[in-house]
């Protein structure tokens, strides 16, 4: 009998850190898509309305829950790279994806 072919690709790894990824990553989207949590004009900050201040709260948010989940993406990839057992195959010539 010959032996099975052995998978170019190994199947992604689910870890802790991936999902923090990506819960920091779909959070704002899933914030700004809920319109129905804040249409509405009450509480008004410095007579803005909620509606407003609440999106406009979002962008510094967003920026900065897409920093972690880099920051996060960069260790896990650090981790990988010097633990020989983890990650399976590594590709040559170029950067991991």
């Amino acid at each position: 009998m010959s032996a099975p072919p052995e998978n170019p690709r190994p199947r992604p790894v689910v870890t802790p850190a991936r999902v923090v990824i990506g819960l920091c990553l779909s959070a704002p989207f899933v914030a700004m898509l809920w319109v129905g949590s804040y249409a509405r004009a009450e509480p008004a900050v410095a007579g803005m309305p909620f509606f407003y201040w609440y999106q406009m709260l979002w962008v510094p948010l967003s920026a900065g829950l897409t920093a972690l989940a880099y920051v996060l993406v960069r260790r896990e990839r650090t981790a990988r790279r010097t633990t020989p057992a983890a990650g399976g195959a590594r590709r040559s010539g170029g950067e991991e994806r």
